[in-house]
């Protein structure tokens, strides 16, 4: 689907963990991630507001198969939150793999917002840890700066996107996806299980590359 939507200034485009350790050659690689980053700098020159997020994992996070012994990644266990997909380390804080993708180009994003660091909780969500009590203070923000509209963009889109999605919505945030400016991870379906819980929260799916 191509929209054209008129953008202003109670309008936030939020640009999800476009790093190095989600794009190819990365520790957690999303297939074709790197594709999207041409299309979401043109996309960010058309917002007057952008919100950058960056995973941000101490060594020892929970969320590591290295930090289970015996277990690999991508195999599920249960912490104290629930179900939790145990991941390859990625975007440890200060390391190569937790930067932004060299050619991202979005000088005037006003606000870059880490999440991911506590040790004992993921964080898909920009807005909520994995428990979804635990406030990131980005919906603070967005609140208080008088955003009505979060579009969203980046990596992956079954995942991180789609919880900022969800959570943005939870919030009281009309929220549109550019679908064409994600990539997905796709495990045991999640791509399309993205879609369906998108659009049953009338989360509206568009695509970017003509608009």
């Amino acid at each position: 689907m191509t929209e054209t939507l008129a953008i202003g200034a109670l309008d936030v485009l939020l640009v999800v963990d476009i790093q190095n350790d989600f794009c190819p050659g990365g520790s957690l690689a999303v297939p074709r991630g790197d594709e999207v980053v041409p299309l979401v700098n043109r996309l960010a020159a058309r917002f007057e507001h952008v919100v950058l997020t960056q995973d941000w994992h101490p060594t020892d996070h929970r969320s590591f198969a290295s930090s289970h012994p015996g277990r690999k990644p991508y195999e599920t266990i249960e912490l104290a939150y629930g179900a939790q997909i145990l991941w390859p380390d990625h975007c440890v804080q200060g390391t190569p793999g937790a930067e932004f993708h060299k050619e991202l180009r979005i000088a005037h994003a006003e606000l870059v917002l880490r999440k991911g660091y506590h040790r004992d909780i993921d964080s898909y969500s920009a807005l909520y840890e994995n428990d979804h009590t635990t406030h990131t203070g980005l919906a603070g923000y967005l609140r208080e700066r008088g955003f009505k509209r979060v579009f969203l963009a980046g990596l992956a889109f079954d995942f991180c996107v789609r919880y900022s999605a969800q959570d943005a919505k939870r919030e009281g945030f009309e929220v549109v996806v550019f679908e064409d400016a994600c990539r997905g991870i796709d495990i045991d379906g999640s791509v399309l299980a993205t879609r369906q819980t998108l659009a049953e929260l009338g989360i509206r799916c568009i695509e970017a590359a003509n608009w």
